[in-house]
């Protein structure tokens, strides 16, 4: 890159970044009130709240370690609004040219030092020096350690709330902390507080706001998910804001020690400020992750403006349902259900509109744009320097969780019976293994139904009652109390078509609930159960001769939306294949990624009946020339080969809710699902429980 648009960039990059979530009205944002004095360094404080607890004095140890929360939340506003405030007063402007024509840049940025090193003296009380503190106590306060003092200092006081609130921060943070989770169970009882009353302390607004969002959406409020997404938004962008400004602190010189440094002006600057954007770059990362937890939530911003374009639409608001859903294409352009939606959205609106006058949110626009010009400038970076850097893929909307992307959901055969329709045969993929079937099914009263030559393709089975009416029962009222919207899709709503709604679950989520009581224990252990049993039957039937593994288990639910089925004519689930990629114009299946070409055989077992539509479908490779018709209903289940010889989808369902549970296996050990395994463990101690051996002790993995 030429050093002309390097320094551009870089420039650009150091302008005052947009204000998008801040005051709407122009007003200034009132600041906290400030204590008598200077503030007192977080770090001391909470030395002293420390050794007070350790020594008895519990009343000293809470005015300590509340000082220093104080404190420490003081010192970060401090930072956040003098890097505002100087970025609005000491602008940083493109050089001049001809001689000294770097210095109207240097003279800037050394203005914007000064004033951020008075700004902060001035609020402070004192210079900044003061309030540097060590690396264990940055981990302490982040980690929220400080609330685990707090909250055992409270019950020495015999202030149970306060206990309750100190302690439930900390574990939002440590997750993992079991002794905390039964301290929280003892609050609780003692004081017969709900869940819901306990507050977290350092809950992130933006977050809260999402997770509002989310909630009123499941409930069909969509007013009201429409209401806290914006919310959310506009929280999102002031936090990023400020997490941007807590990034240009001091910074690590990994190579040697910071006193030792000995590279020139710009080799200097150009080390600093780097380690600064690559942090703020990070910011995405940061604010999409929850407190306690290594890995972000996926796809988290775009989220927001794929349940907004949604709701937007369920309200009638079509122009801003648009507007939202070209903002999710600025990060997946590609993606398909989001393209046919733009389409359906444009057709709903006045002739007086014109489509192409609609763009993308602009708040969006203008962070994307930040986004890439800083990607570039990083990468420009890294190769002009010579340091490593890897770009994240900050918006990943596919992976292990997505296998529903391409999941059969649906099945029509009333009493089994199967529709053959167009029965001549295209040449199918060849299967790298010797195909054989008509195993043993190893449980009584299964029913054998039909085989590969009756439902017109290869490697298929269907069978009756590998579940009862009682077990059926038993799933399906589980099921309410697990499954979340969108789960298995990194959280993506209504999937593939937006007249449904989609559901899911996992085993080891299943068992996590079990296990904290929120559904029965018994009902969760037959989820595990049966789908072993799913498992072996294929595994026999099929006359496998080597061990099938589980690649992926879900219990996934299906329901009509109502309003929206009126002259439906798209799928529930479109016509693909399990491990290929479906190529039906090129009568091809090609078995390469995206697709998980490592699935060998799939399943579904059906939980119910009572709803319309939702029929399970075969296809010839065309995926329009159908082949078997099959209704789901209780205990019946379908089992097939995984690649483009059975290409298959779910029609339309109607009315009600469809509910199955889905199963994708492997030959392939090294692909096994690592859930499944946790699952394994699991229940190996429960059962080892039972026998008085140990008691359980899991720390069941955190999902959204």
């Amino acid at each position: 890159m030429p050093e002309s648009t390097w320094v551009s960039l870089l420039l650009l990059l150091l302008l005052p970044a947009p204000q998008w979530g801040g005051p709407q009205d122009g007003r200034r944002e009132p600041e906290p009130e400030a204590e008598h004095g200077p503030l007192q360094p977080f770090d001391l404080l909470y030395a002293s709240g420390v050794a007070a607890y350790y020594s008895g004095d519990y009343e000293r140890a809470v005015r300590d370690l509340e000082a220093a929360l104080r404190s420490h939340r003081r010192r970060l506003d401090i930072r956040t609004r003098c890097a505002r405030h100087c970025a609005a007063r000491r602008p940083l402007v493109q050089p001049g040219s001809g001689p000294g024509a770097e210095l109207p840049f240097f003279r800037a940025l050394l203005a914007r030092a000064s004033c951020s090193r008075s700004c902060q003296s001035q609020r402070l009380g004192g210079p900044a020096s003061r309030h540097r503190v060590s690396e264990d106590v940055r981990s302490d306060f982040q980690r929220r350690v400080p609330y685990n003092y707090l909250q055992r200092a409270y019950i020495k006081l015999n202030q149970l709330e306060k206990a309750m609130e100190a302690a439930h921060t900390f574990f939002m943070a440590n997750p993992e902390h079991m002794e905390m989770q039964q301290n929280i169970e003892d609050y609780r009882e003692t004081a017969g507080v709900e869940a819901i009353q306990l507050v977290d302390r350092e809950a992130r607004p933006h977050m809260e706001s999402y997770n509002a969002g989310v909630k009123h959406y499941e409930a069909d409020d969509f007013e009201a998910a429409i209401k806290y997404f914006e919310q959310a938004l506009r929280e999102y962008y002031n936090e990023d804001v400020a997490c941007r400004a807590l990034c240009e602190g001091p910074q690590r010189f990994e190579e040697y020690e910071y006193l030792g440094y000995k590279g020139g002006l710009y080799e200097a600057i150009a080390d600093h400020y780097m380690q600064v954007l690559v942090c703020q770059h990070e910011c995405v990362r940061e604010l999409a992750t929850r407190p306690g937890r290594l890995s972000p939530i996926e796809n988290f911003l775009p989220l927001h403006y794929d349940y907004l374009q949604f709701a937007y639409y369920r309200v009638g608001e079509y122009v801003k349902a648009l507007e939202c859903a070209k903002a999710y294409l600025m990060f997946h352009p590609d993606d398909e259900d989001v393209l046919d939606n733009v389409d359906y959205y444009e057709s709903l609106l006045d002739d007086s509109i014109d489509p192409e006058s609609i763009e993308a949110r602009e708040d969006l626009t203008a962070f994307v744009k930040r986004h890439n010009l800083e990607s570039e400038l990083i990468k420009s970076a890294a190769e002009g320097l010579g340091f490593l850097y890897s770009e994240p893929n900050y918006w990943i909307s596919y992976g292990e969780r997505q296998d529903e992307n391409r999941v059969p959901l649906g099945v029509n055969t009333e009493g089994a019976e199967v529709h053959g329709l167009s029965m001549g045969k295209k040449s199918l993929p060849k299967i790298g293994r010797d195909l054989r079937e008509g195993g043993p099914l190893l449980y009584e009263n299964i029913t054998f139904v039909y085989n590969s030559e009756q439902l017109n393709g290869t490697q298929r089975v269907l069978l009756d009652n590998v579940l009862s009416e009682e077990q059926c029962r038993e799933l399906h009222s589980v099921a309410s109390g697990i499954m979340l919207v969108g789960d298995g899709y990194r959280g993506k709503t209504s999937p593939h078509t937006p007249n449904e709604k989609f559901e899911g679950a996992t085993v080891l989520k299943a068992l996590k609930f079990g296990y904290e009581g929120r559904v029965p224990l018994k009902s969760a252990r037959l989820f595990y159960d049966i789908s072993e049993k799913a498992r072996k039957i294929v595994e026999s039937y099929f006359m496998l001769n080597s061990t099938l593994y589980f690649f992926y288990t879900h219990m996934v639910c299906r329901t009509a939306l109502s309003g929206q089925q009126d002259r439906r004519n798209d799928l529930s689930h479109p016509i693909h294949a399990d491990n290929c990629l479906l190529d039906p114009e090129a009568n091809e299946c090609w078995k390469e990624p995206p697709a998980y070409t490592f699935r060998d055989y799939s399943a579904l077992l059906y939980m119910n009946d009572d709803f319309e539509g939702g029929e399970f479908i075969f296809t010839e490779i065309d995926a329009k020339t159908v082949t078997a018709s099959i209704k789901p209903k209780c205990g019946r289940m379908i089992s097939f080969s995984s690649g483009g010889e059975n290409p298959h989808g779910v029609k339309a369902v109607t009315r009600g809710q469809r509910c199955a549970v889905a199963l994708w296996f492997t030959l392939d050990p090294l692909y096994r699902e690592v859930e499944r395994i946790q699952a394994d463990e699991v229940i190996a101690i429960l059962d080892q429980e039972q026998h008085g051996k140990h008691g359980l002790n899991i720390n069941p993995r955190d999902e959204l």
